[in-house]
């Protein structure tokens, strides 16, 4: 079986298309974990353009995760997810400079539990979700 990649480019663009809000947020948050997995395994083995590319993509993903909270109508938790992701943000920058790789590992474990919390909003019947934004 050959490999086309526009095949699966395709997927993933129908995938995303027809993906509801919540469960594309869980989507990012699969990516965001996949990222700092990736980012502090390259750490570990010092391979810095690795780290760099997956550091890089995770940031990119929690200002996307960020940038997508409504604040206005999102009240106390689209505030405190703001804030939880600028603290993030803050460890990566703290792990580069550093070259540690326990603050990726700190916002791997938070992304991951956010993520399930996520997932368990995304299953709920429609009627029970409050719109707090992501």
């Amino acid at each position: 079986m050959s490999s086309h990649p526009y095949g699966a480019r395709s997927y993933v663009q129908v995938d995303v298309q027809s993906a509801t809000p919540l469960s594309l947020v869980v989507k990012l948050y699969d990516a965001a974990v996949r990222s700092a997995v990736a980012a502090r395994e390259a750490m570990v083995r010092r391979d810095i353009p690795a780290r760099r590319a997956a550091i890089n993509r995770l940031m990119d993903i929690i200002a996307e995760l960020q940038n997508s909270l409504d604040l206005d109508r999102g009240g106390r938790i689209a505030t405190d997810l703001d804030n939880l992701y600028t603290y993030l943000l803050t460890r990566l920058f703290e792990a580069i400079s550093r070259q540690d790789p326990r603050p990726v590992q700190e916002v791997e474990t938070i992304l991951t539990n956010l993520r399930g919390a996520w997932q368990q909003i995304a299953t709920q019947p429609p009627d029970g979700v409050a719109g707090a934004g992501s």
